[in-house]
């Protein structure tokens, strides 16, 4: 079906102004929507809180992701984050019970659990909330140390552990340290945890939770440092001087424990080998007796004892043998045997 458009004397086709302006119409309406609809809507992530604000005062929280309304252009949100957040804390100065200055240098954990009550205390600002957990963990940092000698911050910085100590160690154990005196085995409770039993609770006061604070560096003062290194080489040095000292006693009392086991077994041993050369003496007189108290076997042996006489006799260069008509060697020669 063909259109029809109405045409001007000159043969132009006429425009619809009525039509158009009613498009343009249409376009700012929907353009208008669409802004007043975005204006309503507040998307909330899962790491975020949203508080929706009614000229300045709270009205409400959005604890929970999702899409959800609010007035347009009476009401704002500000974002509070819902997630555990890191604040470095810079590296402090603090000094021991033993009057040495070491530096610290921590992290903390840390998150917001009550947003209202963060936004009332710390007009939800992450930057006032580090501020405050600065100097909360620093007081809780310098009255842990300043209870403790620097050898126990030292042991107590590698965490939760058990080290054997002596008599002479008595100046590291400190109110710290758990001391069994049976075993002489002593329970170290780390640094992190010291500190943490020093911050009180600000979850109700701030609706904030520390989580955990962490010493990732321990050093000494420049100035100090190569005097600290010295001494405890010195320390070193000595601890090692008396192990070698009580190893070389050790060996000393194994090396005689051993000599006198050995001489004891030779000694045994020497014994019992006289013991058995006499039994065979015994036993070879024992045959010999037996032999000789035969007549009939008497002249045989004889015989061979005259041989075995002769047969010495003859040694050397010397072979010339001049015997006795009696001599039992010369009865060999004259047919007595």
């Amino acid at each position: 079906m063909a259109d029809f458009e109405s045409f001007d004397s000159k043969g132009n086709p006429k425009s619809s102004k009525k039509t158009g302006g009613k498009g343009w119409a249409v376009w700012i309406l929907i353009i208008l929507v669409l802004i007043v609809l975005k204006a309503c809507m507040v998307v909330t992530y899962e790491n975020q809180f949203k508080l929706v604000r009614r000229f300045g005062k709270v009205e409400r929280v959005i604890n929970n992701a999702g899409i959800s309304f609010k007035i347009p252009f009476i009401e704002n949100v500000d974002i509070v984050p819902n997630e555990i957040l890191l604040y470095d804390l810079p590296a402090s100065d603090v000094i021991t019970s033993d009057k040495k200055t070491m530096i610290v240098d921590s992290y903390v954990l840390w998150r917001v659990t009550d947003p209202l009550k963060f936004a009332q205390t710390l007009s939800g600002s992450v930057t006032n909330a580090e501020n405050r957990i600065d100097t909360i963990v620093y007081n809780a940092t310098k009255n842990t140390i300043s209870n403790m000698t620097q050898d126990a911050v030292i042991l107590s910085r590698d965490g939760k552990m058990t080290v054997t100590v002596t008599s002479d160690d008595s100046d590291v154990v400190s109110r710290d340290i758990t001391v069994d005196e049976e075993t002489a085995v002593v329970e170290i409770t780390s640094l992190t945890e010291e500190i943490m039993n020093h911050i009180n609770s600000i979850e109700a006061q701030y609706g904030i939770q520390i989580l955990t604070v962490d010493v990732k560096k321990l050093d000494l003062p420049d100035d100090n440092k190569q005097a600290v290194y010295t001494r405890m080489i010195s320390e070193r040095e000595n601890i090692a001087a008396q192990y070698d000292a009580e190893g070389q006693a050790q060996a000393q009392i194994i090396m005689n424990t051993t000599d006198r086991e050995v001489a004891i077994t030779i000694s045994n041993a020497q014994a019992k080998a006289e013991a058995i050369i006499a039994e065979g003496e015994a036993e070879y007189m024992r045959i010999l007796s037996d032999a000789y108290s035969d007549e009939s076997k008497a002249d045989f042996y004889s015989y061979v004892r005259a041989l075995d006489a002769l047969k010495a006799s003859m040694s050397g260069d010397d072979n010339t043998v001049i015997l006795s008509e009696d001599s039992p060697i010369a009865g060999i020669f004259y047919g007595r045997y």
